[in-house]
């Protein structure tokens, strides 16, 4: 491992070599019973006084993280700090705070005031106690921030609640890792397994979604003789969007029903005067007729199931208790 001094960091010489051989430990550059330069060997290979690589040496010695053995040289300890480094999910850990401090750098934020911020942020949570994390899966970005805002709001302060789609799990490995080392995910019903497969060592949960208020108001006002299109951008979706329209517009007739990508989409929408679209199918609002009434069929989680799928999740890991990572299949 190199142990490099950077002299026009504002932060002292002896704090450096000690942060560098902690943040060593901590990734897993040094493993337990690796051997350490002598104090001498360091010095020289640093440039700095014996004196001040023997404080280093004391202060981790004192912190339990190397050891000494009179007569055979300085390596590391068996500490929780080296264990922790054989952790899969701190790898992702490191890799989130590299990015946090790249962002702060490109901002031009100085060393020293991205740890003031980071102490700072950190003692400020600390008093907030333990927060759950948790991450709601969806597959629109507007749609599932909606989504994890509402949920986080019935959660209280107890939880923080991320909006992630199954896009950017797929694309993004920081995202994944993210969601990889949440305490809960939540998704749909029909995305359960697919969810599951992307994180296998994260416990997932589907609660249902029901239609948004606004979207039940803009139904049950709809002229009893309107000619109804509802489109979907999913096939499997449609059944849902329709049987939700069927049930909060009961008095209208004429309902029919196209993915967006049918052929006869036009034709349909056409011959429509109300278009009831859902997330991801906006276009069908633009190929419809002048002057038909567009309708976003938006949903939101449904408050029962949070209350009882996610809320008992949140209650036991707040008290620390033993939570189960992974959902029994």
């Amino acid at each position: 491992m190199d142990f490099f001094i950077d002299r026009k960091l504002p932060v002292p010489i002896r704090q450096q070599l000690k942060g560098i051989i902690e943040y060593g430990i901590a990734c897993g550059d040094l493993l337990v019973g690796d051997a350490l330069p002598s104090v001498r060997e360091l010095a020289e290979q640093v440039g700095v006084a014996p004196m001040t690589v023997s404080q280093v040496y004391r202060d981790l010695k004192k912190d339990g993280l190397i050891d000494s053995r009179p007569g055979s040289g300085t390596y590391v300890a068996d500490s929780s700090q080296a264990r922790m480094a054989a952790r899969t999910d701190i790898v992702a850990l490191h890799r989130q705070i590299d990015a946090l401090i790249d962002n702060a750098m490109n901002m031009g934020i100085r060393t020293s005031d991205v740890a003031a911020l980071f102490n700072a942020r950190l003692s400020y949570r600390i008093s907030l106690g333990h927060r759950v994390s948790v991450v709601m899966v969806g597959l629109f970005p507007e749609a599932t921030t909606s989504y994890a805002r509402f949920i986080a709001a019935q959660l209280g302060g107890s939880a923080t609640v991320e909006p992630m789609t199954i896009d950017a799990i797929l694309r993004d490995g920081d995202a994944k890792d993210r969601a990889g080392s949440a305490d809960l995910v939540v998704t749909f019903a029909n995305r359960h397994r697919e969810v599951s497969s992307l994180l296998p060592n994260t416990k997932v949960v589907s609660i249902r979604f029901i239609p948004a208020e606004a979207t039940r108001m803009a139904l049950a006002a709809l002229d009893p003789m309107a000619r109804v299109a509802v489109v979907s951008l999913f096939p499997d979706f449609l059944p849902i969007i329709k049987a939700g329209v069927q049930r909060f517009a009961a008095h209208v007739q004429d309902i029919t029903a196209a993915t967006i990508n049918d052929p006869d989409i036009a034709a349909v929408l056409t011959a429509a005067d109300v278009v009831v679209f859902s997330t991801g199918a906006e276009a069908a609002a633009e190929i419809a007729k002048p002057g038909t009434t567009a309708i976003e069929y938006r949903h939101t989680p449904d408050p029962g199931d949070i209350e009882r799928v996610v809320m008992p999740f949140i209650t036991a890991a707040s008290q620390h208790a033993p939570v189960e990572r992974k959902e029994a299949s």
